[in-house]
């Protein structure tokens, strides 16, 4: 165990008949057209025999192709062919010459989708502008898909006479527009980055790393773990960063190393600082969403997300750097956990911290300190409702406090329970004499095999679940002796300090 921790290609549009050269005229000027060459009041021209008519192309028409999609490839470009050079009209000949441009062609640009539509006599304002709509109309059902003809035609009109327009529509850049409901995974995030900071520590050789912490109160407290700044804690220098970059030089207040817990203050605090909600982490349930905050690698502000995939996880974690190792009950997620995430927060669904993320299994079997190992799915996170016992614990005194029954067990693990050593430490009982334990009747060789209703399979299991409790507690442990099982009921008490 170690610490920290596709857009459519060959789908070509069928070419669009090409529009005539210029608009349709009568052969002869109507009888009693007046030499200005408008016809006379009440006068309509007669339509010529041979007015072409709109026609839908067969390949248009027969299509069974999808429509390609504006958003995924660019419009295709169809050429447009000028119109053909006519010999200029004599003074009193009607109609006049055709513009250079016919009134339907887009300005010289790109057509619009569809066949022409002939030109109406001049009318009121209003009139003509319902004929104009009822051209795009018509543009848009001959191109086989309204959104898509309109949307094309729009932005080919937009772009003043340009052929090669851009089809896409810009979002607006309002940063109300950007804001992310409360709940989902953005909304969390968004109001947690604030208040996490990237922790920079190094020690007096020049050495260190990089770990993650989160703002306790607005005192300017900062909650992490402490093997994250154990190699600055004494001669070294801290430093706590915020998402958005403004730095501040911190201090150790009190860290306990097994629980591996630490508290720094900032130096200069800022006012208005913003402390993250504290969840219970005793409601937890697996299957729980979780949004776990950090520096991975280096990469500050990173969020990642998972589930709560284990509760009451034994986790005996060390840093490498030395034969002591922390203890915890642990949280276990599948969020992306690595380097880097220690000591940073993982949160529930809500944005409430559940845990501080401490610790990730290791496929190499080294700590961290000996490889850089990244996630497989498998992190662990000390409960915060711990992790708070122990912070106040250190605000107020600088020192941790720990639970104890007084007896030490072996700590090899998956045992089948915590045996009770035939001594402790440095040759002293190993049942500490007028102890807890002691007081319940437990002999050395007793092999613990509860912890009120946990069972039990190693040392290690023991102590993180004693260390989820408070010195004074009442508690149940089970045990065997001689092939036989019995119970005892015992008050925690308290030893102060790391040994």
């Amino acid at each position: 165990m170690s610490t920290e921790n596709e857009g459519n290609e060959g789908n070509t549009v069928p070419s669009v008949p090409s529009v005539p050269s210029a608009p349709p005229v009568p052969a002869a000027a109507p009888e009693g057209t007046p030499p200005g060459g408008m016809p006379a009041s009440g006068a309509t021209p007669a339509p010529p025999a041979d007015a072409p008519t709109a026609q839908i192309p067969a390949a248009a028409a027969h299509r069974s192709d999808p429509e390609p999609s504006l958003l995924q490839r660019e419009q295709p470009q169809y050429p447009y062919e000028p119109p053909s050079q006519q010999p200029p009209a004599g003074p009193a000949s009607w109609p006049p010459p055709p513009p250079a441009v016919p009134s339907y062609a887009d300005g010289g640009g790109t057509p619009v989708w569809g066949a022409p539509v002939a030109a109406e006599p001049e009318g009121p304002r209003k009139r003509r502008a319902s004929g104009l709509i009822a051209a795009v109309a018509a543009a848009a059902l001959v191109a086989g898909g309204v959104g898509g003809a309109l949307g094309y035609w729009a932005a080919d009109s937009n772009d003043s006479g340009s052929s090669s327009g851009s089809t896409t529509v810009a979002a607006s850049n309002s940063p109300k527009d950007f804001k992310r409901e409360a709940g989902t995974v953005a909304g969390v995030a968004a109001n947690a980055l604030p208040s996490v900071v990237t922790i920079d520590a190094q020690s007096g050789d020049g050495e260190g790393g990089t770990g993650t912490g989160f703002v306790y109160d607005k005192e300017g407290h900062i909650l992490t773990n402490n093997h994250v700044v154990a190699s600055a804690a004494d001669n070294g220098q801290l430093t706590a960063t915020f998402s958005d970059g403004k730095k501040y030089d911190a201090e150790v207040v009190g860290r306990a190393q097994g629980y591996d817990v630490a508290v720094l203050k900032l130096k200069n605090a800022p006012d208005g600082l913003t402390p993250l909600p504290l969840g219970d982490s005793e409601k937890v349930a697996v299957g729980d969403s979780t949004i776990a905050i950090g520096a991975p690698f280096g990469l500050s502000n990173t969020v990642t997300t998972g589930i709560i995939s284990a509760k009451n996880r034994p986790v005996a974690s060390g840093d490498g750097s030395s034969n002591k190792n922390s203890y915890m009950s642990a949280l276990q997620t599948d969020a992306s956990i690595n380097p880097g995430n220690s000591g940073g927060p993982l949160l529930d669904a809500g944005g409430a911290v559940i845990g501080i993320n401490s610790a990730i299994q290791s496929t190499t079997g080294g700590g961290a300190g000996q490889s850089q190992a990244g996630s497989i799915g498998l992190g662990f996170a000390i409960p915060v409702n711990q992790a708070k016992n122990v912070a106040e614990q250190l605000i107020k005194t600088g020192q941790p406090v720990y639970p104890v029954i007084g007896a030490t067990v072996t700590m090899e693990e998956k045992t089948g329970g915590a045996t009770i050593s035939d001594q402790g430490a440095a040759g002293t009982p190993a049942v500490t004499p007028n102890g807890p334990a002691a007081k319940a009747g437990l002999k050395a060789g007793d092999v613990i095999t509860k912890f009120n209703d946990t069972v039990v399979e190693s040392g290690p299991t023991l102590i993180g679940e004693i260390w989820t409790h408070k010195p004074g507690d009442k508690v149940t442990l089970t045990y065997k002796r001689d092939g036989k099982t019995a119970t005892a009921e015992l008050v925690l008490g308290e030893r102060k300090g790391d040994s």
